[in-house]
């Protein structure tokens, strides 16, 4: 997870409790965040598919979206429908550019009186430049400098925030309310990026290490780093940007057809009107695409990390794994990759090079582990 940098490191609000946890910090996304605590990674993994773990997020992009217009204006930059989401609901949105491919995936929250957007921390700076090129009068676009980001994770996460405050029990999966926890004005949406139930909180910086210590003081949360973060999403079937998803990649092409509503597609009511409408909409009808995101499940015991190659049985090339690991909860290595779309479906066996040897693979359906969104 670690990333090569000349810069100096931003810190989160968080910086000093993860310090005082004994976590490993290593540069990710401009911010030195913690890859791991003592726990280590497979069992941080593991405790947070069995009870509850929270993870510092604070790194990524937070932006208010103001005005009668914010949804309409969403919609001319992203292909799904914003002007349908009901207030109090969240939905997963990328941006697209003239060729179709995604520029970063994000969520999009409707507040009621405003949109609250997350967007991806290596892609923030872009992601606001890009927004406030094309803002059009009457819309505003607030960047949220003041605020940290919690993550609470896991079968137990409900029972856990809901001592502290008991109106997050009567939320589902994409709700999202502001709510004061501890005297901290918060905004939680029930949601993540583990495939576990939880929550995301948006809590004011000052209060974001009390809030912290008043989680992990719970006999059930652990402190859990980056590592975790990745196995515990790939297990789940999620993208990571810059890994599984790209500026050279189209929605259909990642297999994310299911964000793109009706009322955004050909004959909808609110058909296209987004950068790279033309190349998706036509790619969603013929199904001509060149390539697919699938899941891989290795039949040996080695992982099959990011780089590796894929080829067929009479050795031509055909993908490349984007994200890889030893699949704690899965119990067999699992990857996520593109591939040739004749060689795409479930079932297909294909062979990935790893130190110069060839080891079989069978491409299978994701999520590689059952997700537990709370649905009520």
């Amino acid at each position: 997870m670690a990333e090569p940098t000349n810069e100096a490191l931003l810190q989160t609000p968080l910086y000093q409790a993860h310090i005082d946890a004994d976590a490993k910090m290593v540069p990710f996304a401009g911010y030195e965040m913690p890859v791991q605590y003592p726990l280590g990674v497979k069992k941080e993994h593991l405790h947070t598919r069995d009870s509850a773990g929270l993870f510092d997020v604070s790194h990524m992009g937070q932006l208010l979206l103001k005005g009668s217009e914010a949804a309409a204006f969403m919609e001319t930059l992203v292909p799904v429908d914003v002007i349908g989401l009901e207030a109090g609901k969240q939905r997963y949105a990328f941006f697209t550019n003239e060729q179709g491919g995604i520029e970063d995936d994000l969520m999009i929250a409707n507040l009621g009186d405003e949109l609250f957007v997350v967007v991806n921390a290596a892609c923030k700076a872009q992601d606001i430049a890009h927004i406030q090129s094309h803002l059009p009068q009457g819309v505003e676009l607030e960047v949220i400098e003041d605020r940290a980001l919690l993550a609470l994770q896991g079968p137990k996460a409900a029972a856990v925030l809901a001592r502290l405050a008991p109106v997050v029990s009567d939320m589902v999966f994409m709700d999202v309310v502001r709510t004061s926890i501890q005297g901290a004005e918060c905004i939680v949406s029930r949601s993540g990026y583990t495939g576990e139930d939880g929550y995301e909180i948006s809590v004011p910086a000052e209060q974001a290490v009390q809030l912290a210590q008043a989680l992990t003081a719970e006999a059930e949360v652990e402190w859990i780093g980056l590592g975790a973060r990745d196995s515990l999403r790939l297990e789940c079937g999620l993208c990571l940007y810059g890994h599984d998803l790209d500026t050279t990649t189209t929605p259909v092409e990642a297999s994310l057809l299911w964000a793109i509503q009706p009322v955004r597609r050909k004959g909808g009511e609110r058909e296209g009107g987004f950068p790279g409408a033309d190349v998706i909409l036509n790619q969603i009808v013929t199904k001509d695409v060149a390539r697919k995101r699938i899941g891989l499940v290795g039949q040996t015991k080695a992982p099959v990390r990011e780089g590796a190659e894929l080829f067929d049985a009479q050795d031509n090339l055909i993908g490349k794994v984007t994200s890889g690991t030893a699949g704690p909860n899965a119990g067999k290595p699992v990857s996520m990759g593109y591939i040739e779309t004749s060689f795409a479906s479930v079932g297909t066996e294909v062979f990935a090079e790893v130190r110069g040897k060839k080891l079989p693979m069978t491409v299978e359906k994701m999520p590689f582990v059952p997700q537990r969104y709370y649905r009520g």
